[in-house]
């Protein structure tokens, strides 16, 4: 069992223990296990971001090609993409940590904005 310190959201540490099979430290030592664990909630974070989100909870892709899939999921990425510098472009003047930055909340504030043609409509 490997154990290693974080912060968490409040900036307080918080003791984090990882449960692994690797029992050789030298072939996983904790700090790489602990870099690696936060990335995984990273992408875990941005895949839920861009299914739950962005597209909507429970919306299949409208395309009938896998070509057109393709191109729908391209459109998806890209979005969450303009999105995600958005959101970093508006930490940055406010002098925030974009982490603290509802991608949500975001997502509501560019549909109002542009309209209901974001995304576009199953129609």
């Amino acid at each position: 069992m490997a154990g290693y310190e974080a912060d968490g959201p409040d900036g307080a540490g918080e003791l984090i223990a990882l449960i692994t099979t690797i029992t050789d430290h030298r072939a996983a030592p904790a700090a790489a296990l602990a870099g690696t664990y936060h990335r995984r909630w990273d992408h875990e974070t941005a895949n839920a971001q861009l299914k739950t989100v962005l597209r909507g909870p429970g919306r299949v892709l409208r395309s009938g090609s896998p070509a057109l899939v393709e191109q729908e999921i391209w459109g998806y990425l890209l979005t969450a993409w303009a999105l995600s510098a958005l959101i970093c472009d508006a930490a940055a003047a406010a002098w925030i940590d974009p982490g603290r930055v509802s991608f949500a909340r975001a997502v509501r504030i560019v549909r109002r904005a542009v309209g209901p043609a974001f995304p576009p409509s199953a129609g």
